[in-house]
């Protein structure tokens, strides 16, 4: 990216993980900025490279997180129909994206050993390397926004994420999904074993379902995964809880070759486009990986065996896909329903009246659905 600071032209690597073109109207702007100023300018699409205070880079940026949410919910609604869900879920993504960008204006100078030269700028080298690997070695310019998910990121994998139905806790690396829901996790653990042989794992992310099935008396699972990251967060897990002997990680995508008596999944639960890569364990553009695991499941199971297909109903309750279309998939795969275990979420947006998609997600359903060759 390049931009002019003074009468000098300047340019430095422009780094994005969200992959956002490289700014192209960058203003330079310090402590005198106003947050007023810095939201128009912002909403209208200019970079602001902050070469002030550190920490009122902060202020201001939480300043402008308040004028887009005071935009949004300041003004009185005029009456109108209720708007249909799957509309609703389109016009809150938007609204998301929308949110993201305008905050992702407000950008950070970086040394090339990842040190901010900012007055009171913290010590980030530990958080950025294991984010983004070692140091580039030249400059760079970053988002302030993306900076703090950097810290964020290194904060969730020090203390970890107490999982109760491991009696452990489970450290997610930047990039990889924090389990924080439990309740997909309670339906493994209560689901009856087909077998305690051999189970295989598609899509491992943290680890925490490899883990689960290991603790559960499974005696060696294979655990596939096609990111990196997820792979290394695994090996991580597994090797803090002692399991690391028992479980064999495969990069790939869905299956390992061979059969095993129980194949376990929990794919992206919605049907549309991530917008960062660490949405790709939410969203999953038209069911990709759920119809991959539905299409090949009966080709890797044994004799007898089951697939554990773990999923929510949000997407049917947003109006992104029907329980005909999910039935249909499982038929289409010469597949049979032996069971279905259900729960009913726990998390704090279950419980949030102000949150755009409350009636969805309130009456939303985990299931484990219990699959075998029909």
């Amino acid at each position: 990216m390049e931009w002019t600071e003074g009468d000098e032209t300047r340019s430095a690597v422009w780094r994005s993980e969200s992959g956002a073109p490289a700014p192209r109207r960058v203003q330079v702007v310090d402590d005198t900025m106003t947050a007023d100023t810095a939201f128009r300018l912002a909403s209208e699409g200019t970079s602001l490279l902050w070469r002030g205070d550190y920490h009122n880079a902060r202020q201001l940026l939480q300043a402008i997180a308040r004028r887009i949410d005071e935009r949004r919910t300041g003004k009185k609604p005029r009456k109108k129909p209720p708007i249909a869900m799957p509309e609703a879920f389109h016009l809150h993504r938007q609204a998301q994206a929308q949110r993201a960008r305008t905050l992702g204006m407000l950008l950070l100078p970086f040394d090339g050993d990842y040190a901010i030269p900012l007055r009171r700028a913290p010590e980030v080298g530990e958080a950025c390397t294991e984010a983004w690997g070692p140091a580039p070695g030249e400059p760079f310019v970053a988002s302030l926004r993306e900076l703090l998910g950097v810290i964020g990121a290194h904060e969730w994998r020090r203390k970890g994420v107490e999982i109760a139905a491991l009696g452990a806790r489970i450290h997610p690396h930047y990039g990889v999904f924090s389990p924080v829901r439990g309740e997909y996790l309670a339906l493994v653990q209560r689901a009856p074993l087909p077998a305690g042989t051999l189970a295989f794992d598609i899509g491992v992310g943290t680890g925490v379902i490899a883990a689960l099935l290991a603790r559960r008396g499974v005696a060696r699972i294979v655990a596939t995964e096609q990111d990196a990251r997820a792979l290394a967060c695994a090996a991580d897990n597994l090797g803090r809880l002692g399991l690391a002997g028992r479980v064999e990680l495969v990069h790939t995508d869905l299956f390992p070759p061979g059969r095993a008596p129980l194949v376990v999944c929990n794919p992206p639960w919605l049907p549309t486009r991530p917008s960062s890569p660490i949405e790709n364990a939410v969203y999953d553009p038209d069911s990709r990986m759920l119809r991959g695991f539905l299409a090949g499941l009966g080709a890797h199971l044994e004799a007898g065996g089951e697939g554990w297909l773990i999923l929510s109903d949000l997407a049917e309750l947003l109006g992104l896909r029907s329980r005909d279309e999910l039935l249909a998939l499982i038929e289409a795969g010469g597949l049979k329903v032996l069971d279905r275990l259900d729960i009913r979420p726990s998390h704090p947006k279950a419980n949030d009246a102000g949150d755009p998609l409350h009636a969805a997600r309130a009456a939303e359903t985990t299931s484990l659905w219990r699959l075998a060759a029909a």
